[in-house]
């Protein structure tokens, strides 16, 4: 049975490393379905966010594969309910004197920003779960979506634990 799971791979900072991650989900037929890569509170370390479709089974293999991997420093499979997980959209609505108010309406109560305006379109920026974002495309839709940029998911799992100090700490023992 294939289930969404959240891969949250700390990597050294070095060119080619994303690559390599990929790619490993490629040569097994995973589809990513979410991809979000950014530094971490360390320089030389960044988080690799990863959403995807796949049977537990396969999944564990790949993650051991990953283990391999020399720039790879950690790999942890995020708990659904123990994570705070959120995506970035921005999407260009169209919006005429007439129309914007409802616009307007829409965008405050899903607790969205207005980032841009023109004489016949708004720029909105909401953040949140995937389903939030899906419901807020949604009450858009009737006013005309012109276009639309959606990050990957990033997540950090809740508490005061920190991923970063033990993987390190794992490297500095090493």
């Amino acid at each position: 049975m294939s289930t969404r799971h959240t891969l949250s791979v700390l990597v050294e900072n070095k060119p080619g490393v994303l690559t390599r991650v990929t790619a490993l989900f490629a040569r097994r037929a995973f589809n990513i379905h979410s991809l979000a890569v950014g530094p971490t509170e360390r320089p030389d370390v960044s988080r690799i966010t990863v959403v995807v479709d796949a049977a537990e089974l396969p999944l564990e293999q790949v993650t051991k594969q990953l283990n391999k991997l020399v720039n790879v420093l950690k790999i942890v499979e995020l708990d659904q309910t123990a994570t705070v997980e959120r995506e970035l959209l921005l999407v260009k609505v169209r919006a005429d004197d007439s129309t914007r108010t409802g616009v307007l309406q829409v965008v405050e109560l899903f607790r969205a920003h207005v980032v841009d305006v023109s004489s016949d379109a708004v720029t909105i920026e909401a953040t949140g779960s995937a389903d939030k974002l899906s419901a807020l495309l949604t009450a858009l839709a009737p006013h005309g979506i012109r276009e639309i940029v959606q990050s990957g998911a990033v997540a950090l799992a809740r508490g005061s634990r920190s991923l970063t100090d033990r993987a390190l700490d794992r490297v500095r023992s090493a």
